[in-house]
């Protein structure tokens, strides 16, 4: 039987590689719309944040999600991402 093959990402404060299911996924929308991705199939540019509320706190300060979506980031996004972290 073949194993099932487990879906990496990196993510981009911490740089770690990581299982996909332990990561949030931000996604700018075709439209430049900011959403935070629950299915992990949104279409858009995504970029992925360890589930730890320091790395979100740490992306906020530094705003390394606006740098790479290339969009600005409301203050909603960031809160809804930490809720997530619970």
């Amino acid at each position: 039987m073949k194993t099932k093959k487990i879906p990496m990402r990196t993510c981009i404060i911490t740089k770690e590689k990581l299982e996909k299911r332990d990561l949030l996924r931000i996604v700018r929308t075709p439209e430049q719309n900011v959403i935070i991705d629950i299915t992990g199939k949104a279409n858009g540019r995504g970029a992925y944040l360890k589930k730890d509320k320091e790395v979100i706190a740490q992306a906020r300060k530094n705003k390394a999600l606006e740098k790479v979506l290339e969009v600005n980031i409301p203050d909603s996004i960031y809160e809804e991402a930490l809720k997530m972290c619970e």
